[in-house]
């Protein structure tokens, strides 16, 4: 079980969004490196990069803030935010990226996954599985998809993925806790390792996810709750990783 922290990136600030909407966007900071080296003194063994601005369609954006985070820590970061093409995947890989997140690309073109896979390895490549009301959400999460979170993350073992970040969109930002019954579910019916994301807000919900370890469930990533105060990432670290 690993505690895994957040940046958030719009226009190469820290933000946070309340269940993903763009105009909800709240800035904490505009320094994300900053950010990056208080986690790396925490004891993250993961950082949690996401490109909103990819996400949303601008993926170009970001990209010296990103490199600037990977040359100056030494924890591994894993990155998603519309990497939607395998000449990005490559981009970020050969930039020190330790793992991407593949969220869109997985419904749209999964193909681009599995040759990613073949080519840099099962460890490399991440399904973002992203949840509202019982679906699948895409495209910066403003578009449903026409397949269940089980099917598409079954998919996604049957194609040599590892792991998924799991993402209840009703939950995210929003400091009420995670919906863990799903992400259990998502563990026990497909085997994969399954990093809880969405709604942690204190130390009560990260030690709610860490009981679920057993289930399947591998980690958690923390976001608005560590910029707002709520959660000490060095306490929650030295409680629950294992």
């Amino acid at each position: 079980m690993i505690v895994i922290p957040a940046i958030d990136l719009l226009d190469g600030k820290v933000v946070r969004l309340a269940q993903g909407r763009e105009k909800s966007a709240v800035v904490y900071s505009d320094d994300p490196l900053e950010f990056a080296l208080r986690y790396q003194e925490a004891g993250a063994r993961w950082i949690h990069v996401v490109n909103l601005d990819g996400a949303f369609g601008r993926p170009g954006m970001n990209d010296a803030v990103i490199e600037r985070i990977t040359r100056n820590v030494n924890v591994p970061v894993e990155l998603g935010g519309g990497i939607r093409t395998l000449d990005r995947i490559e981009f970020w890989l050969d930039r020190g990226i330790g793992r991407i997140v593949l969220g869109s690309v997985i419904v749209h073109s999964p193909e681009i996954a599995e040759q990613a896979i073949v080519k840099h390895g099962r460890e490399a490549i991440v399904a973002g599985i992203d949840i509202h009301e019982g679906q699948v959400a895409i495209s910066g999460w403003t578009q449903k998809a026409e397949i269940h979170y089980i099917e598409l993350a079954q998919n996604m073992k049957n194609m040599g993925i590892c792991r998924t970040i799991v993402t209840d969109i009703a939950t995210d930002g929003m400091l009420s806790g995670p919906n863990i019954d799903t992400m259990i579910d998502i563990a026990g019916n497909t085997g994969l390792a399954v990093i809880v994301s969405g709604g942690v807000g204190s130390m009560e919900h990260i030690q709610r996810v860490a009981d679920a370890a057993d289930s399947g469930i591998e980690g958690v990533i923390v976001g608005k709750a560590i910029y707002e105060n709520k959660i000490d990432i060095a306490r929650a670290i030295e409680q629950v990783q294992t």
